[in-house]
Formats: structure tokens, sequence, C-alpha cells
């Protein structure tokens, strides 16, 4: 599948097939794209914990689930709990941007050396990030682009994903989780037991609402040759709602023995 497709086809999948398994080898290719993602100074903060459903007991499983989202791990055969390390930059202590220099990364054209990040980037920079209140912010904003390529892996694999909130205290307790870790979502995976489309393309803000150039009261021109240009590569896709998607929706209720 192009790239383009890949993110035209994404959807918050809701309803899977509970009795198919996700093979092993797809959940490691999602893993694998959430760590090759960008991270500021190579610190990937991310962690995952991969549960499968049916290995949980079922009290720990009930405690787990939060409304709306606990129908969703219901049929999801399997579970990915994301967090952000916060000791990752306590332990470092710069070793990663000197990783980062010694292999051609970072270029001393741009200022970098081992004596800069001994004597800059460590004391004036990481180290007062570790004690910032902003410090999780900003971990979060890069641990959301990794977890991104592992969403948009899945659909390449042919799967469906849905982030949800969890029981986080339960979580901690059921997976072992460090008190230096800070929770972020639950991916769950499975095969769609909808259709790809899942109703069509979900409805956003207007294009000129959200993006701008040069000043923020300037909206950023958006180009219908573009706009064309990208449906054709089935980025853009048929918007939400498709006909008979709630007939689809019902039928999947009565399929799968859930509310009407």
């Amino acid at each position: 599948m192009e790239f383009t497709e890949v993110i035209g086809i994404r959807r918050s999948i809701r309803f899977f097939d509970p009795d198919r398994p996700v093979e092993r080898e797809k959940v490691q290719k999602i893993l694998e794209a959430m760590r090759l993602g960008s991270c500021a100074m190579n610190a990937q903060w991310l962690r995952a914990v991969v549960v499968y459903r049916d290995q949980l007991s079922p009290e720990t499983f009930e405690k787990l689930k939060l409304p709306v989202a606990g129908v969703i791990m219901e049929l999801a055969p399997v579970h990915i709990y994301c967090y952000g390390d916060l000791s990752v930059i306590a332990k470092d202590h710069g070793a990663r941007p000197k990783q980062l220099i010694d292999i051609g990364a970072l270029a001393p054209s741009h200022g970098w050396t081992h004596r800069f990040v001994d004597e800059f980037v460590w004391p004036q920079l990481l180290e007062p990030l570790t004690q910032s209140p902003h410090y999780p912010v900003a971990m979060a904003f890069d641990n959301g682009g990794c977890a991104t390529q592992g969403v948009l892996m899945a659909y390449e694999e042919g799967l469906g994903a849905c982030w949800t909130a969890f029981n986080t205290e339960v979580a901690k307790e059921a997976f072992g989780i460090p008190d230096d870790w800070v929770p972020h979502y639950l991916l769950n995976l499975g095969y769609p037991a909808e259709s790809r489309e899942a109703g069509g393309q979900r409805p956003r803000p207007p294009f000129e609402e959200l993006y701008f150039e040069g000043h923020a009261s300037k909206p950023f021109r958006r180009d219908e040759a573009v706009v064309e240009e990208l449906r054709q590569r089935k980025m853009i896709q048929a918007p939400a709602p498709l006909p008979n998607r709630q007939q689809e929706l019902r039928e999947l209720a009565r399929r799968l023995g859930l509310p009407e």
C-alpha cells in the first residue's frame, strides 16, 4: 500500500473481530515502527507493554476497563499500553546526543561537539528540563510521533487500531509499571469487523482554520489542485457518513452481541 493511502485509510476502528488473533510478527512490526520514530536528543522515551486480552484474568480485565473504552477493549485481541519514561534524561547525562555526534547525525558545522554537550546542552537544557513541569508535555509530543508510526504500520499490515484511555492504577499494579513511567494511552489492535472505510473519513475543521503562513492571522491557502492529487492517491477519501453506515452499525451490534 502506498504511504498516502495508509494515511487515508487510517480510522479509529472500534469494531474488531474478537475471535481472530493478531500474529505476533505483526505486533513486532508495529513496535519496530515506533522505535524508529524521531525523538529529541534520541531520548526515545516511549515504553510499551503488549498485553493479550485472553491472557488477562477476568478480574484484572474488568478493572482495567473504563466506560465506552471497555467495549473496544473486549473486542480487540491485543492491547499495547504506552508510557513515557521520565528517567531517561537523568540517567543519560548527555550520552545520547554525544552518540549522535559520533555517528555524524549531529555535525560540527551546526555547533555540535562533546564539549558543547557537556558545557551547554546538559547543564543548561537537559538537566533543567527534567525539573520542569513542561517535561512530561515535551516527552509526550515526541512519543506521540513515535506511536503514530506504529499505528500506520498496523494499517499497512491489514489491522485496525483505536486509542483509548485505561485504568492507570490497575495497569501499574498488573503489569509492574515503574513509578517514573507516565501513562499515555492504550492502543487496541485487531482485525476490523467493520468495513475498512468505517463509515468514511472523519470530519475535520476547515484547513485554513488550522494552518497559517508567516503570521497567525494569515491562513495557509489551500490549493485545490493538491487536494485533487491527494484524492487520486487515496489520501483524501470519501467523507463520513457513507451510505448504509447506520445499517452496518446495526448489523455489527447484532453479530457481536452489542446494544443497538
